[in-house]
């Protein structure tokens, strides 16, 4: 523990130290070394400025270019301006127009999967009755077996003779009589 402090204060003096000495380098004021020939070329290259026609003419020429371009320059940007103007109004508009049909999706996403579960309960519902149907139609089917046996038994009580299925298939369309009703 204490030679972690002695070392921690090594190390904020030596930090504190450089910091000084940098910071007196950077204070102190450079001296600016002119050199004798700079005023001497300044006023060579004015004097030549005004003698050389044809660099004159160049300089002429390509301003007016750089101006043709500066202008079609302008005119683009004002144009991009202009549509850059269209778009954000186009895109407020938009965003109204999103913001108002938010809630109005919203609601209809909850209709649709209270629809989607209501025709799921449709579905289990008539997946159901069709096997009730389906089971009241084996007991029907019962009930007419039934009764067509008790119907049978009346019938031989009765006296009448039955014709089995069999013998009926078997016997043709022929053999009966014109007028007669084709009773089983």
């Amino acid at each position: 523990m204490q030679a972690n402090k002695k070392n921690s204060f090594f190390l904020i003096l030596a930090t504190l130290t450089i910091m000084f000495a940098g910071c007196q380098d950077i204070q102190l004021p450079r001296k600016t070394v002119l050199k004798p020939d700079a005023p001497q070329q300044q006023s060579k290259d004015i004097a030549n400025r005004f003698q050389n026609t044809a660099s004159r003419q160049n300089a002429i020429d390509s301003a007016l270019e750089l101006s043709k371009k500066n202008a079609d320059l302008f005119e683009q940007m004002t144009t991009l301006q202009k549509e850059n103007l269209k778009l954000a109004a186009d895109n407020r508009q938009l965003k109204n127009r999103v913001a108002v049909l938010e809630p109005e999706t919203e609601q209809l996403k909850k209709e649709l999967n209270e629809a989607n579960d209501l025709l799921v309960d449709m579905i289990t519902e008539l997946n159901n009755w069709k096997m009730r149907i389906l089971g009241f139609q084996d007991e029907m089917r019962g009930a007419n077996t039934a009764q067509m046996e008790l119907l049978i038994k009346i019938a031989q009580a009765m006296g009448a003779e039955i014709i089995e299925e069999q013998d009926y298939d078997n016997q043709s369309t022929e053999t009966l009589m014109p007028g007669e009703p084709n009773e089983i």
